[in-house]
């Protein structure tokens, strides 16, 4: 991409519109997921969805990575804070997160506890190596996107000999949550029927176009994947409704400028090198799913977190009040959540789709005027 204004131009973008209006029969709806937050963030900034025809409906799912973190694992890291002293490190999302009792990490500190909000995981690496005599736990979370970072820091601290230095891995798969959602979807009477997926543009960098191929061979499903600039997402969506009006299901790839069939095969080798699959793992909304997440392979156990500090899995319920859940699984929008903007803002968030820059809530909040009125 050489200029951004390229993707932003206005009069590209109502030619857009105008032929997905054309395109879309009256009398048929279309209902397309996108599974990236930086997608949802897309069409709530630049108003796409206003663009659109009222038949066809964008329905947010999975795709926050600081959303999808059930409480458990936020308290696993509380732990180690509080109980075993350890310097704490991770993104800033992570830090506002409510958990038990609605206390963040954030919460933690003010309680004393050393936590440091870093960039990257050789940031964390550079504690541990300047703190000599303390134990330096990075608490890893997020998409294929991020997963590679982390298995360069645990390489790198393997071979500096670090001894203080450990992961809190709570890297989670893209393709498995969207499995999971179209699978469990005819037992769920309050999910919505998809016609289409949004394949999402970072992760889709790293494991590339053949990822979601079973997609459409199996579930008969067609998807595109999306750039992050209103015309990728307007293209993207015209791709899909011609997709449907056609009763294709292909793989089709609208990001060319970034992503690939075979995607980032360095990247994906360091992420095979490093982690295996875990058998199961709980997300916010959708619960247990099976192959869904990342461990450390066993020769790299020293730097496991998890091991190193004998911690068990906690599961912790959500707010009942809050639709985080349901909005994650695409249920519901966040105006249909009892709390939003009124107990629950940015500022006081109750949920997590309020707390990350890339949840539906804080889309909402930030891009559209309804929450004023």
């Amino acid at each position: 991409m050489q200029y951004v204004s390229e993707y932003r131009d206005a009069e590209k973008a109502r030619a857009l519109a105008r032929e997905i209006r054309a395109k879309a029969l009256p009398g048929k709806t279309y209902r397309y997921m996108e599974f990236c937050g930086g997608h949802t963030h897309v069409l709530s900034r630049w108003g796409l969805t206003d663009l659109l025809p009222e038949n066809v409906k964008m329905i947010h799912g999975p795709g926050c990575p600081v959303c999808v973190l059930p409480i458990g694992r936020i308290e696993m890291a509380k732990t180690l804070a509080l109980k075993h002293g350890v310097i704490l490190c991770t993104y800033a999302d992570t830090l506002r997160v409510p958990a038990a009792s609605g206390k963040s990490l954030f919460d933690a500190r003010a309680e004393g506890a050393d936590i440091r909000m870093v960039y990257s995981p050789m940031d964390a690496l550079e504690i541990a190596q300047d703190n000599p005599g303390r134990e330096v736990v990075f608490f890893a979370i997020g998409f294929e996107t991020t997963t590679p970072p982390t298995a360069v820091a645990i390489l790198s601290a393997q071979k500096k000999g670090l001894r203080n230095f450990s992961v809190f891995v709570n890297h989670v798969l893209t393709p498995a949550a969207m499995s999971h959602i179209l699978q469990t979807a005819p037992q769920n009477p309050h999910a919505p029927k998809l016609d289409g997926l949004v394949g999402p543009a970072h992760v889709s960098t790293v494991i590339g176009s053949a990822a979601y191929e079973p997609f459409s061979r199996n579930w008969k499903m067609p998807v595109v994947i999306a750039g992050f600039e209103p015309l990728d997402m307007l293209l993207a969506i015209l791709m899909l409704i011609d997709q449907t009006n056609a009763a294709e299901h292909e793989v089709q790839n609208e990001f060319t400028r970034a992503v690939t069939r075979d995607g980032n095969t360095v990247a994906i080798e360091l992420m095979d090198r490093v982690f295996e699959k875990r058998a199961s793992f709980e997300w916010r909304g959708l619960g247990e799913v099976s192959q869904s997440a990342l461990k450390l392979r066993d020769n790299f156990s020293r730097f496991d977190a998890e091991k190193r500090f004998h911690l068990k899995d906690i599961h912790i319920e959500d707010n009942r009040a809050c639709a985080c859940g349901a909005i994650l699984r695409g249920e519901k929008e966040p105006f249909e959540c009892p709390l939003f903007g009124k107990v629950c803002t940015p500022a006081r968030p109750i949920g997590a789709c309020m707390v990350s820059s890339e949840g539906a809530c804080a889309a909402y909040w930030r891009y559209s005027p309804k929450h004023k009125k």
